[in-house]
């Protein structure tokens, strides 16, 4: 039987911070019981919102079973608990749902294992009560949007959150049984130095996560951070983010630090305890179903790619005039799909298995990386091809290369 993932967006936060680039808004509370009528509106009328909407879901997900769940935002840890909860009682009122797939945290409050279920979520947000309700519901797993250590740093990009409210955070998760926490951190935050961020991660590490992420920080106009950058201007910090050798750096010493205090690096910006990895995003990487429901969210049935209207009020209008407003909708072809294959291949750590490739596409691709051998970008062990070690963190120069 074929696996899905289920992922909602919850696109609100408290504030914009000044480097987020996603389509997310600072709304009053008021608005947050509308929209989740209209998410669980599509979720339960899922199969005719597609069909409107020139969605053609395969045969063989007819019957799918769920056994992954991701919350994302936003903010989601925002909701009430009831919201929350009503939110997954519906995705197990709709879909065939896999039990015991969880790895130690129990789910519904029976005590017994269930899938893996995921909530985004910011340190300021976490209460004892919350956090208590949100197991009860069935959520074994909570992404921290952490991003630094440093106050100077977080005060700098606008976050809500200090140091010391993940402090306070963490136990009140562990107390009501989260046993699978991620961290997010952030590299190349204005103000960033070597020092902050060593301590960064090794204050990260004595709090002991199962998980850990860490992104580059991303200069674009689509952020405030991002726009100030590339005009030349000074305001929130914008001249004093570290130069991309010193990002670089700062991601080679995240590299080494993370493996010495035992985590394994599994994908470019991921890292783990054995066994804890993120079973819902191996999903993305590993092109694998999943169903996305939300403004904004973004669905692949192995087929087809679709996205929903970003724009919140467009998608609650929509939905309760019984539409669906997809903004995206990809028909995969077989070259595309392959494509898909060598780049999100080649950002897992254990690389790309071109003999399994090959016989599945029937084409040669081997030839393809020969230039990218030579120039060391890559290496080959048998029919194994991944990136190599110390070009992790120009990974990005690496895909353009291999995409010529």
């Amino acid at each position: 039987m074929t696996r899905v993932g289920i992922y909602v967006q919850f696109p609100f936060c408290q504030t914009k911070c000044t480097y987020c680039n996603f389509h997310t808004g600072v709304v009053s509370s008021a608005r947050f019981a509308p929209y989740i009528d209209a998410v669980c509106n599509e979720i339960k009328n899922h199969g005719n919102f597609y069909a409107g909407g020139g969605v053609v879901l395969p045969a063989y997900l007819a019957d799918a079973l769920v056994d992954t769940v991701y919350i994302g935002g936003g903010t989601p840890s925002l909701l009430d608990p009831a919201e929350l909860s009503r939110i997954l009682q519906l995705i197990r009122g709709t879909f065939s749902v896999k039990a015991g797939a969880g790895p130690t945290a129990p789910a519904l409050g029976r005590g017994r294992h269930d899938i893996e279920t995921t909530l985004e979520a910011d340190p300021e947000t976490i209460e004892r009560e919350k956090a208590e309700s949100w197991v009860a519901a069935g959520i074994n797993r909570v992404s921290f949007g952490v991003q630094s250590f440093s106050d100077a740093e977080l005060v700098a990009t606008g976050r809500r959150h200090r140091r010391a409210d993940i402090y306070r955070a963490v136990p009140i998760l562990r107390a009501a049984g989260i046993r699978n926490i991620s961290f997010d951190l952030i590299a190349g935050l204005p103000g960033q130095t070597p020092e902050s961020w060593r301590t960064s991660l090794e204050e990260m590490a004595g709090l002991q996560p199962e998980h850990v992420s860490v992104y580059l920080l991303e200069v674009d106009d689509g952020s405030r951070l991002g726009a100030e950058v590339l005009r030349g201007g000074v305001r929130y910090g914008a001249d004093t983010i570290p130069s991309d050798d010193q990002m670089a750096e700062f991601y080679e010493t995240a590299c080494a630090f993370l493996g010495r205090a035992g985590y394994r690096h599994y994908e470019i910006s991921n890292w783990a305890k054995p066994g804890l990895e993120s079973r819902h995003n191996l999903k993305y990487w590993r092109r694998q179903p999943y169903l996305g429901f939300g403004a904004g969210a973004h669905s692949f049935s192995g087929t087809q790619r679709w996205a929903n209207a970003h724009d919140a009020a467009a998608y609650v209008a929509a939905v309760a005039g019984g539409k669906l407003p997809i903004e995206q909708l990809e028909v995969l072809t077989a070259d595309g799909a392959l494509e898909e294959e060598l780049f999100l291949g080649l950002r897992q750590l254990e690389g790309i298995d071109l003999e399994r490739i090959e016989q599945e596409y029937g084409v040669a691709v081997a030839s393809r990386f020969d230039r990218l051998m030579t120039a060391g970008l890559v290496e080959r062990n048998g029919s194994i091809v991944r990136l190599a070690p110390e070009k992790l963190s120009v990974s990005n120069e690496v895909f353009v290369e291999l995409m010529k």
